[in-house]
């Protein structure tokens, strides 16, 4: 199985923690050039610090941008891009608030939309000609297993991840005869900031403690755990491979089980 990703460039948004970081390892790991992209320069240089290293030529890098700034960001991204062009690419950028689908403002929408499908579709084309030229491209997005079956009090969440899910499909279909893929990666309950803030999202919703929802949590998961981030990042870095190049528009769940749908 070829697992090597020597000499590709990846570019792993929201590579300063949780999975991103933990996807960036990974690819790492497997020899790949890996570019981080977060909007806090300190956390940043502490990830880069961290990424190891498998041969002399490779190279980590990082850019501090905010998802939601597009000029700034396809600036950014392209400048790197021309220099050294990306052939992976990880969205991954942390869930709108909770709450009601019907209660959400108008604002709450658009402000998610921008903030994710907006976003990566400035980054697609900020990398897109690089993996046209390289013959080989993986575009990895990190979203929800919402986008199968939708989850109580995530309405905005719920809404864009779909979004997003049929974005990446039709991607698919336009851009496989150019040796590029584009996967969605479904990641279940995972030890990262974002499940924190669920918990606590739940907890003042209903007035119980912190043990007892992530307790009803787990009893949905027949793993009886949460993930933690690397193994989401293993999925994602698999699909990031020459292994992979005939997996092209599918959603894949990292979720221990916890989906009762196929």
């Amino acid at each position: 199985m070829n697992l090597d990703l020597t000499g590709k460039h990846a570019l792993v948004c929201g590579g300063s923690q949780g999975i991103g970081r933990a996807a960036a390892i990974e690819l790492a790991s497997l020899g790949a050039d890996v570019t981080l992209l977060a909007r806090s320069r300190e956390a940043l240089d502490a990830t880069l610090a961290n990424l190891p290293k498998t041969h002399a030529a490779q190279t980590h890098a990082t850019i501090a941008a905010d998802m939601g700034d597009h000029a700034s960001l396809r600036a950014k991204v392209e400048a790197t891009a021309n220099a050294h062009p990306f052939q992976i690419l990880v969205n991954n950028t942390g869930g709108p608030p909770g709450g009601p689908a019907s209660t959400a403002t108008m604002d709450d929408y658009l402000a998610a939309f921008n903030h994710h499908l907006i976003a990566a579709q400035v980054l697609l084309q900020a990398v897109l000609p690089g993996m046209k030229t390289a013959g080989y491209g993986r575009l990895i997005n990190v979203i929800s297993t919402s986008v199968k079956e939708p989850i109580r009090n995530l309405g905005v969440s719920n809404t864009i991840r779909g979004a997003v899910a049929s974005w990446a499909k039709t991607l698919a279909g336009e851009l496989g005869s150019h040796g590029i893929t584009v996967n969605n990666v479904l990641p279940g309950y995972t030890q990262t900031q974002r499940l924190e803030q669920i918990v606590a999202d739940r907890t003042r919703a209903t007035g119980k403690s912190s043990a007892d929802i992530e307790q009803a949590m787990l009893a949905t998961v027949p793993a009886g755990r949460f993930a933690k981030p690397a193994e989401i990042a293993s999925v994602i870095a698999f699909l990031a491979t020459p292994a992979a190049a005939y997996v092209n528009g599918v959603n894949v769940p990292v979720d221990g089980g916890r989906m009762q749908s196929l």
